[in-house]
């Protein structure tokens, strides 16, 4: 079972939008939204101080859904949050058979998230183009694979921390042609679709393409990452790019396996603003 998202906002009198935020491997909701809002900015504002992204966004309500506890193959089958089984993060290739039913349970579980959002938003005037979808490591990997599973799109846009593209050599597969045909296009993300949904007997759903692509995304990474190696965020990156998706890519010198502080959290803030602004 799933634990219940950790919510907190808006600490304004408006709802203006909503962050979803997948913490990584071996993680919980409660541990990352603690240790989220710990990062601060560049001292910024009339008062010259840092600041944590909950202050400087006051009518945001963030939510952070916990990924359900599963057995590891690869450490003996002790029990740990994760989106998915998995390997290796090093290479998430490595026995993939492992990943799937995992995958597909945690893409039901955050389109279950973000259908709340917008069934709670809706009386409020916030739609899905109102909605951010972040996550870290493993929990971006998995909203990566909940956007193509679904073929909706239109999030206000996407934040990726020192994460991977999973099935990355199948999306290669069918992204390696010119994503400017829209026949082509519209056909290598119903073959991904496929590869997240396990439908590959069964009609799949609606993908719109133009919503898709019109997704701003930050996808940043440290180079001392010795968790995730940039080399896999790169090659997201790359990936999402074939398909002529909005990519700013973001490398720090360091940061390990967690935000780069201060560069990266003003990057967030001015990502969030950006295009707060322009929905």
């Amino acid at each position: 079972m799933s634990p219940e998202p950790k919510v907190l906002g808006p600490s304004g009198a408006v709802h203006t939008h909503t962050v979803i935020f997948l913490h990584g491997r071996d993680s919980s909701c409660d541990e990352f939204f603690d240790e989220f809002f710990e990062s601060e900015t560049s001292p910024c504002g009339p008062d010259a101080k840092p600041h944590t992204l909950l202050q400087l966004f006051p009518t945001v309500r963030w939510v952070f859904p916990g990924a359900s506890v599963l057995r590891s193959a690869r450490f003996g089958g002790t029990e740990m949050p994760q989106w998915f089984d998995m390997w290796s993060v090093e290479d998430p290739e490595e026995r993939p058979e492992i990943q799937l039913d995992g995958l597909q349970h945690s893409i039901d579980r955050v389109l279950s998230v973000i259908r709340e959002e917008e069934e709670e938003e809706e009386a409020a005037g916030v739609p899905r183009g109102r909605i951010f979808l972040c996550g870290i490591s493993q929990g971006f990997a998995t909203a990566v694979a909940a956007l193509f599973a679904e073929g909706r799109g239109g999030f206000a846009g996407m934040i990726g921390l020192c994460s991977w593209m999973p099935f990355a050599t199948r999306a290669e597969e069918a992204f390696g042609k010119d994503y400017d045909d829209d026949d082509t296009s519209l056909s290598s993300l119903r073959h991904l679709q496929t590869a997240f949904t396990g439908t590959a007997n069964e009609p799949t759903a609606g993908v719109n393409v133009d919503a898709m692509r019109q997704i701003p995304m930050l996808i940043t990474h440290s180079l001392d990452d010795d968790v995730v190696p940039v080399q896999n965020g790169r090659r997201l990156r790359d990936i999402l790019m074939m398909q002529g998706f909005a990519v700013k890519w973001k490398e720090y010198p360091d940061g390990g396996h967690w935000i780069n502080e201060p560069q990266g959290v003003d990057e967030m803030a001015d990502f969030l603003r950006r295009h707060m602004d322009s929905c």
